[in-house]
Parts: structure tokens; C-alpha cells; sequence
């Protein structure tokens, strides 16, 4: 090696940061007091044990009340049919009414059915979530 070469000129080190001071007293401020509902629900204390089975209870009522719908509009046509036969002698485009509403008529039935239990359900749950969400007064 040459002399003078093994030691290689350096280059400044960058200025220092200036030191910031990190403030969050704002923030807290602005987030406000923390969610009581939410917090009984993660914690499962009796007021979120309450919320819990109030969902649970208006499901529960709801698929009741579509329960006896369902049994209402399928379970009275065999009685009706019983009770008047004629009735289960009347054909339409060549099938018996009893085959035609028992048969083909009562799966898009079932299926409206299934379609407002879903919707009620999910507005259920949505109802829920807001009361949840809901802000104290």
C-alpha cells in the first residue's frame, strides 16, 4: 500500500435531528369517554350478558313467529283437503291441487320464507350493533 492511502478521507456526519416533542393529549380528547356497552361485552359482565340474550331472545322470537307461519300455510292444506275433498279433486292443467301446492307450490314458499328470516335477522343484528355503537347521553 501507498502511503497515505489506508487511512481514506471521511465525509461530515449529517447535522443532528432536532429533537420533537411528542404530544397526545389532543388525541385523547378527541377519542371521548370509552364505549360502556362495548366494554361490558368484552369484559362479559351482566349488563353485556343482558345485551347478549336480548339479541338471542328477539332471534329466538322471530324464528318462532316464522316457524308457526310456515306450519300455518303447509300444515292447514292437508286438513283442508281432508275436510273437503273436492277440493282435492280439483285439477289445474292436469295435476291435482294437493300435488300442485304441496308439491311445486310450497318450495317458493318455503325459500320467501327463508328470505325474510334472513333480512329480519340481519336487521336484528344491525339494530344490535347500533346499540352498541350508540354514544351514551
Amino acid at each position: 500500500m501507498r502511503a497515505g492511502t489506508d487511512r481514506l478521507p471521511r465525509m461530515a456526519d449529517p447535522p443532528p435531528r432536532p429533537r420533537v416533542r411528542v404530544v397526545l393529549g389532543d388525541a385523547a380528547s378527541r377519542r371521548g369517554a370509552p364505549d360502556r356497552a362495548r366494554a361490558d361485552l368484552d369484559e362479559q359482565t351482566p349488563v353485556g350478558e343482558a345485551l347478549v340474550k336480548g339479541l338471542v331472545r328477539a332471534q329466538l322470537a322471530l324464528a318462532l313467529r316464522l316457524a308457526l307461519v310456515v306450519a300455518a300455510g303447509l300444515g292447514t292444506l292437508p286438513l283442508l283437503f281432508a275436510a273437503a275433498p273436492a277440493v282435492g279433486e280439483f285439477k289445474v292443467f292436469g295435476v291435482h291441487l294437493p300435488w300442485l301446492l304441496l308439491g311445486v307450490l310450497s318450495f317458493p314458499f318455503l325459500v320467501l320464507v327463508g328470505a325474510a328470516y334472513v333480512r329480519w335477522a340481519e336487521r336484528n343484528e344491525q339494530d344490535f350493533v347500533a346499540l352498541i355503537r350508540r354514544p351514551e347521553r
